[in-house]
């Protein structure tokens, strides 16, 4: 099983024009990785979402490399954008937790995980870091930056 996301990814690749090389990496090589993705010629970086590259070192290292290589790169969370990533685009992960105490709670006070709803994310946060983009020569469009919840400068 590959990371969330994956296969509706490759499933919308070609409707996108777009040739995935896929790199599975642990966060002990990432540099691994992003010689893979050198050789390959990779244009863009997409970081699925994996509780392997949490970690500030590896989100820092992810940012660093993607910087070099100067592969504009696409993040789930801001933790990652803030570490040097271009953009992210995800759930509002304080809200999800948020829902998650009061489903700990109910389950606590004798709920039956069985009769409990399954939920989906109802928010999702743009993130955008604007000294990449500048570091990579890219000019991100009025539109996107007037719709991100931050702009990190």
């Amino acid at each position: 099983m590959g990371p969330q996301g994956l296969s509706e990814t490759e499933a919308a690749a070609p409707f996108l024009g777009l040739k995935l090389q896929i790199i599975s990496v642990t966060a002990s090589h990432i540099d691994d990785g992003f010689a893979e993705t050198e050789r390959g010629r990779a244009e863009a970086l997409l970081v699925m979402p994996t509780p392997f590259y949490n970690l500030p070192e590896v989100r820092s290292r992810i940012g660093e490399l993607a910087l070099r290589q100067r592969l504009p790169s696409m993040c789930e969370e801001v933790s990652y954008v803030r570490a040097g990533c271009l953009l992210s685009y995800g759930p509002d992960f304080g809200q999800m937790w948020r829902r998650s105490a009061a489903y700990v709670d109910k389950i606590l006070r004798g709920a039956s995980p069985d009769d409990l709803p399954i939920e989906q994310p109802t928010k999702f946060n743009l993130f955008v870091n604007l000294g990449i983009a500048k570091a990579l020569g890219l000019e991100i469009p009025p539109s996107i930056l007037a719709r991100a919840d931050e702009v990190i400068e």
